[in-house]
């Protein structure tokens, strides 16, 4: 039995990427993963990867999962989704917000359909989601809240570097405030025993999103696995809010800190 049996998990982003990642791993320990995103059959997306590409993965492992389509940027999709897990498994025990919509552009040329759409999927879908989940959570003294960031949430550097025009600010705005979020929810949690935990990767992870980016490459030595950010995920989803709560932590960070003696 793994440490999650039992427990049912919502993961945002799930086609791919680490989205993919965190729903097989959580699928792995034991989780009823609910794996929700747009893309449903590959020719909905430029990028490979799809809901069902991830529960047939978790499936072929010998996990329970579903897929669910879901546009992260519709309200009415959000509550479906948290209806459809918990008409199908329960109550939701473990909520991923890794969800992302993401253009790079200078602050002047930003469209605002754009700039609105990026807060809509990154910033409000986790906090209705979690508006959503969190009574049953309280209710059963029992509950993991995790919202996937970046390193792109820290201030930039003066003089600025080398990717200061890359056009990121929108990203690390929306970043920033969801990890402001994951924190001030976390306080008001904490007596309840919910864990609420902001996870980033330390470098970047080579996804079909960065690598359309040319954040990175596939042979980029620098580049962090997928594998290491589901793996820190898992830690911040099932151990005691009193020991692990209110972080923005990095996923090779975390791994190290909490690695046994």
């Amino acid at each position: 039995m793994g440490v999650l049996e039992g427990k049912v998990a919502v993961v945002t982003g799930a086609s791919r990427g680490i989205g993919a990642a965190i729903a097989v791993r959580l699928g792995a320990e034991g989780a009823k993963v609910v794996a929700a995103a747009r893309t449903v059959e590959a020719s909905q997306s430029r990028f490979e990867g799809t809901i069902a590409d991830t529960v047939a993965q978790i499936e072929k492992a010998g996990g329970t999962a579903f897929a669910h389509a879901t546009d992260l940027s519709r309200e009415k999709d959000r509550r479906a989704l948290i209806r459809a897990a918990e008409e199908r498994y329960g109550q939701v025990d473990i909520l991923v917000n890794n969800a992302a919509v993401t253009y790079f552009t200078p602050v002047v040329d930003f469209a605002e359909r754009r700039y609105d759409l990026m807060f809509e999927v990154q910033v409000n879908a986790p906090f209705q989601l979690a508006q959503l989940v969190v009574p049953g959570m309280r209710e059963r003294r029992r509950g993991w809240v995790l919202n996937i960031s970046s390193i792109a949430a820290r201030h930039p550097t003066f003089p600025p570097g080398p990717f200061a025009g890359l056009g990121a600010t929108v990203y690390g705005m929306c970043k920033a405030a969801l990890e402001r979020f994951t924190t001030g929810l976390a306080a008001e949690l904490y007596a309840d025993n919910v864990a609420v935990n902001a996870l980033s990767p330390n470098r970047v992870v080579p996804t079909p999103g960065t690598l359309y980016h040319r954040l990175t490459s596939d042979d980029d030595p620098n580049a962090e696995p997928p594998a290491i950010m589901a793996d820190a995920a898992l830690a911040l989803c099932h151990r005691p809010a009193a020991e692990l709560t209110g972080r923005i932590a990095y996923s090779q960070d975390l791994l190290a800190e909490l690695k046994p003696e």
